[in-house]
């Protein structure tokens, strides 16, 4: 898959050092794209060095260091014309009875209130330049009970209307904000799956209609279309990627 339009630009992605980040900043930059690439680990010897990547370690749960993150990025590459919310964590699906209010307010912290503050520090230059994409990432736990806790749930849920909301308002100033709603993902976030024998692993794979789970890759190439100008008329949608877990 190629996407000529990459070249130059710059991408801002969050969670970047893993999954589906991870895959997301390498599918950029194997397409000639500058990208700020946050997370709160530090920069995985994979992603290497270069003029075309400014790697942040920021909690993106600090609006403090987040923000400063993706300013020291911007100084370096410039204002992203594409973003990509890809941070998250899981919440063990753990039921609300079951979630303390700490537990609730981190998970909602860093998958959805990171989205907010990452989109407010860039939105005012996107309206500038009259161009912004958001690739936000969602969940099937967006639309349908059953794919995390009380806390992950609402969340995801939250993203969808949150995205929908943000394309709503803008789309006539040039901007354009979609969700993509990940299955089952051989990321480490999913890593407790395949613990032991594997056995939820195997379960998750067995309900799923296309019978296993996704790679990152797969996740980012449809970030790399949605971001695309390919999808210009795509607004306020969200893309589940599934292998066919909704359609049951």
């Amino acid at each position: 898959m190629q996407f000529s339009e990459y070249a130059g630009q710059t991408v801002l992605i969050t969670g970047a050092a893993s999954g589906i980040g991870l895959a997301q900043v390498n599918a950029f930059r194997a397409q000639g794209a500058n990208v700020i690439a946050i997370d709160r680990q530090a920069q995985p010897d994979s992603l290497g060095a270069g003029a075309d990547l400014s790697y942040q370690v920021a909690d993106v749960t600090d609006e403090a260091a987040l923000v400063a993150a993706i300013h020291a990025g911007i100084d370096q590459l410039g204002q992203p014309q594409i973003v990509c919310n890809t941070a998250g964590r899981l919440d063990g699906y753990r039921p609300t009875l079951e979630t303390s209010l700490a537990d609730w307010q981190r998970i909602l912290a860093t998958d959805l209130t990171s989205q907010f503050i990452v989109t407010n520090t860039v939105l005012p230059a996107m309206l500038t330049q009259q161009h912004g994409v958001f690739v936000n990432m969602a969940s099937i736990a967006g639309l349908v009970a059953g794919g995390g806790g009380a806390a992950y749930t609402a969340a995801k849920h939250a993203i969808i209307g949150y995205t929908k909301q943000l394309d709503l308002d803008y789309a006539g100033q040039g901007i354009r904000a979609n969700c993509i709603a990940p299955g089952a993902i051989d990321t480490p976030m999913n890593a407790a799956d395949f613990a032991g024998d594997g056995k939820m692993a195997k379960w998750v794979a067995s309900e799923t209609p296309a019978k296993r789970w996704a790679k990152p890759e797969e996740v980012a190439d449809l970030a790399l279309f949605l971001a695309s100008c390919h999808a210009d008329y795509i607004h306020g949608t969200v893309v589940p990627i599934d292998g066919g877990w909704l359609e049951k």
